[in-house]
């Protein structure tokens, strides 16, 4: 059963993705100070944020997840009677909210702390609502489950979403890595100095044919999935191919027909040249090869938001047939000597097949392949 996308919506530090695009052409960066935050006792003194109101609230990832679910649905214009199904991915789903309103003795529901609240009043249609967090990738995974529920006929229509919010114990972690704290994140950069959190939320609806009245965006043609759990945080070069042959595998495509690749592009010392690696492995051979950009330096590292981030993104290169400029990237490193880095300026070009990659901690890998309707 073709699956296809009907409608995406995604919130950034940059605004909503047109807002995001726009800026990603310009090659602006929404990197700011930190906020609501002890910068000299975490070590990071810079972060993604989206604006919002001072001082903090609650709930603030769930108040973006559901403004993009809204968006999408409305965007998506589902045939009445659906059966609609979410699931929701996240790294570390209300944990700022334990921190800080809990740890204060404000009561604090289980379901806000998964989203459940958020999807009621945004899609109090869906049947079922989900969340599973497997880190950076958790939207990727749940992209992933989504098409088997629709391609199964377990659902006519599935939200698929992610969203996560800056917290403590992860900015603690970030700090932990580098002596020096990293100023912005510059992907694929042989001068990078690490990861900086974003602020973020996406939702895309995946519909079965004829299911949406709205005009399919692209074809949802394959998910790859591995999970190598070769160690706690590095990623493994052997299980990110895998992930992406998997991909490629499901989707009946091959190496060649790839256009456009929208890299996990963490910035980090570990990352980005086992993904330059991968990249190398599974394309070698191809002349010229598929372009290949990442939004972080822009937006940030969004955790569970990021692979449904980067595919709402890299749908609006499908639709313009403006590829963005990786923001941050100077000097490639030499791992990635050979890959089509779009640097500098964006790149005209009309993509068929997008491959959107997302990676997390554990080894937790998830590759979409999609193709413009």
């Amino acid at each position: 059963m073709p699956v296809t996308v009907a409608a995406s919506a995604a919130r950034t530090c940059l605004g909503d993705d047109a807002a995001t695009f726009a800026a990603l052409l310009r090659g602006e960066c929404g990197v700011t100070d930190l906020r609501y935050f002890r910068a000299g006792a975490l070590n990071v003194r810079r972060g993604y944020h989206i604006a919002g109101p001072r001082p903090e609230r609650p709930g603030m990832a769930g108040r973006w997840l559901a403004g993009c679910v809204t968006e999408a649905v409305s965007r998506a214009r589902l045939e009445p009677g659906c059966r609609v199904a979410a699931i929701i991915g996240t790294g570390l789903g209300g944990l700022r909210d334990v921190e800080r309103w809990a740890a204060d003795g404000q009561p604090t529901r289980p379901d806000q702390l998964h989203f459940a609240a958020a999807i009621r009043a945004a899609a109090p249609f869906a049947r079922t609502a989900i969340t599973i967090s497997n880190a950076c990738s958790a939207g990727g995974y749940a992209l992933a489950l989504g098409q088997d529920l629709v391609e199964l006929g377990d659902a006519d229509a599935v939200i698929v979403a992610g969203a996560d919010s800056m917290t403590e114990s992860m900015l603690a972690m970030i700090g932990r890595f580098d002596a020096e704290p990293t100023d912005r994140i510059r992907p694929f950069d042989s001068g990078r100095a690490g990861a900086l959190l974003g602020e973020g939320a996406a939702a895309v609806v995946l519909v079965r044919e004829g299911a949406a009245a709205a005009p399919a965006l692209a074809r949802l043609l394959g998910c790859g999935l591995s999970c190598d759990a070769r160690y706690e945080t590095a990623p493994d070069l052997a299980g990110v191919c895998r992930a992406m042959r998997d991909a490629l595998d499901r989707a009946g495509r091959s190496p060649a027909d790839v256009d456009l690749v929208l890299a996990h592009g963490t910035g980090t010392r570990l990352n980005d040249p086992t993904e330059a690696a991968a990249l190398r492995e599974i394309f070698a051979g191809q002349r010229p090869g598929p372009l290949v950009t990442a939004v972080k330096g822009a937006v940030g590292h969004t955790s569970g938001a990021s692979a449904l981030t980067s595919l709402t993104l890299g749908l609006h290169s499908l639709r313009s047939g403006m590829v963005p400029a990786i923001v941050g990237l100077s000097e490639p490193l030499a791992e990635g000597a050979g890959l089509r880095f779009v640097r500098g300026a964006p790149r005209r070009s009309r993509p068929r097949l997008m491959q959107v990659n997302a990676f997390g901690f554990g080894g937790v890998n998830a590759v979409a392949m999609l193709e413009a309707a």
